[in-house]
């Protein structure tokens, strides 16, 4: 018996290095015939490996390789400042900051030499919307709020952990433009809705913007105002894209598209080609819908903040947008094209001050809300944003390190580890909604506290209080440049005071 198992053992090991032999010969045949690829041609088969260690190549740069301040497009540093306010861990680290105060581009707030005492401290009133321009108009009550990411782009546990922690913490809600889910009121928290380019949520049978959906929408309490997007900071120029494979039935159903196919919205509002039907837009929205409505751009040049000026000029300022999101280059999406993403649109540092400059150099800055968008996931750049003029900041990465995140930029391929940008039900399940609820709630309330000590450290008793004249841009020469010396307050024009009237 015993030789008959030794025999058998010898005739299977043959017949594995048999079979093993046949399929090294197939894959090396394979790879010297093919055309596609030089290095498997004349290396077959241990060229492989040149591609496997490729793949593997970003993780090892990301843990084992690149600095705590070298990584984009957050590094280390960063996503663990955001990782500790989102678990409610305190803020402090000991023997100095690894922040490079000499680079160039590094903020410096100016200490005051009184700073504001707890007895002294005020609470950081809320920025109220389209008051006096709209039947409902909406209070903001946080500094810091969700930007738009739509139900498709992140997975259905996401939204609902983001909605939850969002009322928890009192902020609002932007919907993105993939329409507006139960999830998203699930929480309770505010809602913006965003009319995207394809109107989804918002569009009729053929497409068109509804304004019987409008009003059923507007109907909904939580729903407080809405947002017409033009632009992100991702993909100006470019609409939305929901690859096929995060396509699932219920966002299909949602969105009114097909499931089978990439969802593509177009690159503008069709009916909006210029800036007059722009603000005709905006001004039938807030009629239909009785609430807020602003407009969402990334900003390439200052011919669209011209050409708005002179346009509410012209028509009142009862044609003008109730508040401007403003998109940095520099923003994030699930899906973009590199080309845009790389090089398009002004980064948030050159086109937030700007954008604020138009708008008092005109009259309108007491008429527009501003808010600000553009990898602002951290105390400090939430004050300098507060400091050139925003009233509000918008943040969705910030959010996504909150609800978990770890950077490995799988957003588009519905692989995400995380169970946040993935409709795979088995990566979806690491996401619990109660634990990351708490997450966001943590993020929001301890973000707006830390920025809040900054103001206190400035001496002013509230972060809105913040000016320009409380931060400093260290210079290429390593030397700190004043913000209003970069950026100086402008006189309004003499045809502001008309406008204001």
């Amino acid at each position: 018996m015993a030789e008959v198992m030794g025999v058998f053992h010898v005739s299977l090991g043959v017949f594995l290095v048999l079979v093993a032999g046949v399929l090294l010969l197939f894959w090396y045949l394979r790879d010297v015939t093919q055309k596609r690829h030089t290095v498997l041609r004349n290396f077959p088969i241990i060229g492989h490996l040149r591609f496997f260690l490729e793949s593997l190549g970003e993780y090892f740069r990301q843990y084992f390789f690149l600095g705590d301040r070298e990584e984009m497009p957050f590094n280390r540093a960063t996503r663990a400042w955001v990782y500790r306010l989102a678990k409610n861990e305190v803020g402090m680290l000991g023997f100095g900051s690894t922040y490079d105060v000499t680079q160039s581009g590094a903020l410096l707030f100016v200490n005051a030499a009184f700073p504001v005492l707890d007895s002294e401290y005020q609470p950081t009133p809320p920025v109220v919307i389209g008051e006096g321009w709209c039947k409902q108009p909406f209070a903001a009550r946080s500094i810091i709020n969700i930007s738009g990411m739509s139900f498709g782009a992140i997975s259905k546990p996401a939204v609902r952990a983001l909605s939850s922690g969002a009322g928890k913490a009192g902020c609002y809600m932007d919907t993105g433009e993939g329409g507006l889910s139960p999830y998203h009121l699930e929480g309770g928290c505010d809602v913006i809705f965003q009319i995207g380019t394809a109107k989804y949520g918002v569009r009729d049978s053929q497409g068109h913007l509804s304004d019987e959906r409008l009003r059923d929408l507007a109907a909904i309490e939580q729903v407080r105002a809405f947002e017409i997007k033009l632009s992100q900071g991702a993909k100006p120029g470019k609409g939305g894209v929901l690859p096929a494979a995060k396509i699932t039935e219920e966002i299909a159903q949602i969105r009114g598209i097909p499931r089978d196919k990439d969802s593509l919205s177009p690159n503008r509002h069709p009916e909006t080609g210029n800036m007059d039907e722009l603000l005709d837009m905006v001004v039938h929205v807030r009629a239909v819908t009785g609430k807020p409505v602003g407009i969402k751009t990334a900003i390439g040049g200052w011919q669209f903040m011209h050409e708005m000026a002179e346009a509410v000029k012209r028509r009142g300022l009862a044609a003008a947008p109730d508040f401007l999101t403003i998109d940095g280059g520099e923003g994030g999406s699930g899906a973009a094209p590199q080309a845009l993403a790389d090089h398009m649109a002004l980064s948030i540092n050159e086109a937030l001050p700007r954008v604020v400059d138009a708008l008092i150099e005109n009259g309108l800055r007491e008429r527009i809300k501003v808010i600000a968008s553009g990898k602002l996931v951290t105390p400090a750049k939430v004050a300098w944003a507060l400091a050139c003029g925003a009233d509000l900041i918008n943040s969705a990465r910030g959010y996504m390190f909150a609800l978990g995140c770890i950077q490995a930029l799988r957003c588009h391929q519905n692989t995400c580890p995380t169970g946040i940008t993935t409709h795979d039900p088995k990566l979806q399940r690491g996401l619990v909604v109660e634990d990351k609820a708490e997450r966001v709630a943590y993020y929001t309330t301890n973000l707006n506290k830390e920025v809040d000590m900054i103001a206190h450290a400035c001496g002013v008793p509230h972060a809105r209080l913040l000016r320009r004249e409380h931060v400093r841009i260290v210079q290429p020469n390593g030397q700190s440049m004043a913000l209003n010396m970069l950026y100086p307050y402008p006189v309004p024009s003499s045809s502001a005071a008309s406008v204001c009237d």
